[in-house]
């Protein structure tokens, strides 16, 4: 059992999913979805379309050259089973996996490092075009803040008033009481 990699998308194409077209040539081609089928039958370029791993490592988006890669090759020579040397295989799996993950997010972060400092740039300018806009929501801001301090000044008042009439009848009661 092996899984594949889709010709058009490079996703993983588990063993039952999926099409496989074989050319006049004999060459298979190995399809996750139908959409990766059409789009190949459309000769449609996948480093053109935006949702293929293509097109994300030729935008510099995904790491493109990366030791770990060399990892991932397909490797045809059969060999015999051997326990430790599976157990070590695996291991060796795991820790190249976490490698791997290491590494892209380190370049994600890299990548993305810039980025922030740009987001702000762009926001500062969107705002400094559009002042006109946010002067009625900034008075009508400074109006709203005043209607709730003046709400709540009313509520402290009322209590307050509340508070001396309990306490000017529990001092009435008292003197009664005596």
């Amino acid at each position: 059992m092996r899984i594949e990699k889709c010709y058009f998308c490079s996703s993983p194409c588990y063993p039952g999913h999926g099409i496989m077209f074989v050319r006049n040539d004999s060459k298979t081609f190995r399809f996750c979805r139908s959409k990766c089928h059409r789009n190949f039958n459309k000769k449609r370029n996948p480093r053109k379309v935006a949702w293929t791993k293509a097109y994300r490592k030729t935008r510099g988006k995904e790491l493109a050259v990366d030791s770990t890669f060399e990892f991932e090759k397909r490797r045809n020579r059969p060999i015999k089973y051997d326990r430790n040397l599976m157990g070590k295989t695996i291991m060796a799996m795991q820790r190249v996996q976490n490698i791997k993950e290491r590494r892209e997010e380190r370049f994600h972060a890299n990548r993305m490092k810039d980025a922030k400092a740009e987001k702000v740039s762009q926001a500062r300018v969107e705002i400094e075009k559009h002042a006109e806009l946010l002067a009625p929501a900034v008075a009508k801001r400074e109006e709203v803040m005043q209607n709730v301090l003046d709400s709540a000044r009313e509520r402290i008042a009322t209590r307050r008033v509340a508070k001396e009439k309990v306490l000017a009848r529990g001092a009435g009661e008292q003197q009664m009481e005596e």
